[in-house]
């Protein structure tokens, strides 16, 4: 894994993408800092971050979007499929290295309240929480792209499919207010997506039988309960909505709360996601 993370370390650093990321991120951070707690005055740092959180929408795609799509497509993959690490240490490598990018802003970035305190009176742990909660989103945002990276071989594709999941789940509230929270809306919802998820697994498996008994089950099951006990439906889609909501996790990082229910979903995005990706490269390993 140490190799494995060196070598992606060194590829970042070696080239212009590494360097187009670090300046980007201090760039924009820094004119909103100037803007708001400068200029303005403005003593908390976190509202400054929660303006700028947009940023990874830019540029995490431009950081992930090589990391395993380029290796497909040059057909240099093979050498993770006949490495003798295994490919869960090679993937958490591949993601260190740009958690590490990530951290090299960040500690820039945690410069900024001291020269805040120079001017005034701020408060350093309101301050440090919501850049340590702004540091566990990106990390979320890039194991999102780290796996969308994944599967495909395109980076263009890569980067378009990451700026589309992401744009998504930063407008997830907007979209919760156009569906209505009855409960036969969230049935609707809820067979659309089933459909969605059998165009999925139609797309992994190519087994148009195993595709159908999982619709029949998805669909059974929602309109079962449903008929059973229609009330749970009322608000569902919006309650599930949430769940993708990651900037609204950071929000509780803004006020200087260190919110453990913020970190464990962070942590667990994080999770999810490489462990999606190790199955995705297990997948193409024994295709």
């Amino acid at each position: 894994m140490l190799a494995v993370y060196k070598k992606e370390l060194r590829g970042y650093l070696t080239s212009m993408i590494g360097y187009v990321f670090i300046a980007f991120v201090l760039a924009i951070v820094g004119v909103y800092f100037t803007a708001y707690n400068l200029t303005s005055a403005y003593p908390e740092f976190g509202v400054t971050l929660s303006a700028v959180s947009f940023v990874f929408l830019i540029i995490t795609p431009v950081l992930t979007m090589r990391i395993l799509a380029e290796e497909k497509k040059q057909r240099t993959d093979q050498l993770l499929f006949t490495a003798p690490v295994s490919v869960w240490k090679i993937v958490c490598g591949k993601y260190l290295g740009m958690v590490t990018i990530l951290f090299i802003p960040m500690a820039i970035i945690c410069t900024y309240p001291l020269i805040m305190g120079k001017y005034g009176t701020i408060s350093y742990p309101m301050a440090y929480t919501a850049i340590f909660g702004f540091f566990l989103m990106g990390c979320g945002n890039i194991a999102v792209g780290l796996f969308l990276s994944s599967i495909t071989e395109s980076q263009i594709i890569a980067a378009v499919l990451t700026f589309a999941v992401l744009f998504i789940c930063n407008v997830i509230q907007g979209i919760e207010s156009f569906i209505a929270q009855t409960a036969s809306a969230s049935l609707i919802s809820i067979l659309i997506m089933a459909v969605i998820l059998c165009l999925i697994i139609y797309r992994m498996t190519k087994d148009t039988l195993v595709t159908i008994i999982a619709g029949l089950a998805m669909a059974g099951t929602a309109i079962g309960l449903f008929l059973w006990k229609s009330s749970l439906f009322e608000g569902a889609i919006q309650k599930f909505m949430e769940i993708f909501n990651i900037t609204g996790h950071f929000d509780g990082f803004v006020g200087g709360v260190l919110d453990m229910s913020g970190i464990v979903y962070m942590v667990s995005i994080i999770l999810i996601f490489v462990f999606l990706t190790v199955q995705s490269i297990q997948k193409r390993r024994w295709s």
